[in-house]
């Protein structure tokens, strides 16, 4: 598989995929986005793959879309994004709500953890894809901004509402109608990041937390409950219940559970194999 704005490897049960525009501080082109649904497919199909990884090259993770594909843009050009369309969710991935099977919304529908690891400038679409990943990491010089009103723009790609979720709607709202630059400290603060760490070590420390899900959890564990977790946005607590009750009796016929018995009385490192 060929991809020409982004970088993709795997090691240690970890695929990475890496933003790689950095004389334009990755900024966000049709091809990328392709390259980027792509190899979260490569990924997803990829049995050795556990954990995945998106970053960005160079000082900046993503600044956004990029400034060309902007300016050419209106209302009745017909060249801008088509907002509406229905991407899918990713073949073979979560059984989830057709919310998440638009542009830029798929990512939660990967059976698999994916991890942002923000290493420098996010801003406008780049924070849209880094809300979409299930966990944020950020360097600790990394910098935030919606950048949505400063253009002139909305809050896209339902950023109203996946951003409360995380951080809540009055930091929410002061976030997009500032569109003021947030610094690392501050997204951890109100948690729209799991946690910051030292830019001189920042990939390595996002690599250790990844090996961790990649070799001592069930992966089936974590692809069910990652399931559970975004459907249940959509639930009531008695729906969520009952679903987490079908899930239990399945767990314990799979082995993994059985694995997972084993290797503690056995006290061993586990050997999942995720089914």
């Amino acid at each position: 598989m060929t991809f020409e704005d982004i970088l993709y490897d795997t090691e240690d049960a970890i695929a990475t995929i890496t933003l790689n525009r950095p004389d334009k501080l990755n900024a966000w082109t049709r091809r990328m986005e392709y390259d980027v649904r792509n190899a979260l497919s490569a990924a997803t199909e990829d049995d050795t793959v556990r954990v995945i990884i998106l970053t960005g090259a160079g000082r900046g993770y993503c600044a956004g879309a990029d400034m060309d594909l902007l300016s050419g843009i209106s209302a009745k050009s017909g060249d801008g994004p088509s907002f509406e369309t229905n991407v899918g969710a990713m073949e073979n991935g979560l059984d989830l709500p057709d919310d998440f099977s638009r542009r830029n919304t798929f990512y939660p529908t990967v059976p698999k953890p994916v991890i942002a690891a923000i290493n420098g400038p996010c801003a406008g679409l780049g924070l849209v894809l880094s809300l979409y990943a299930d966990m944020r990491f950020a360097a600790e010089s990394a910098v935030f901004t919606t950048a949505f009103a400063q253009r002139g723009l909305i809050a896209e790609h339902g950023v109203s509402w996946m951003l409360p979720k995380l951080v809540g709607q009055a930091a929410a709202l002061d976030l997009l109608l500032s569109a003021r630059k947030v610094s690392a400290a501050e997204a951890l603060q109100i948690g729209l990041v799991n946690n910051v760490f030292p830019d001189a070590s920042f990939m390595d420390d996002v690599r250790a937390y990844a090996g961790r899900l990649a070799t001592t959890v069930s992966p089936r564990s974590m692809r069910v409950m990652k399931e559970q977790v975004y459907n249940a946005a959509f639930l009531d607590l008695g729906e969520a219940t009952a679903a987490a009750d079908k899930e239990m009796v399945k767990s314990f016929d799979s082995e993994d559970f059985k694995e997972g018995v084993a290797h503690y009385v056995e006290k061993r490192a586990p050997a999942f194999t995720g089914r």
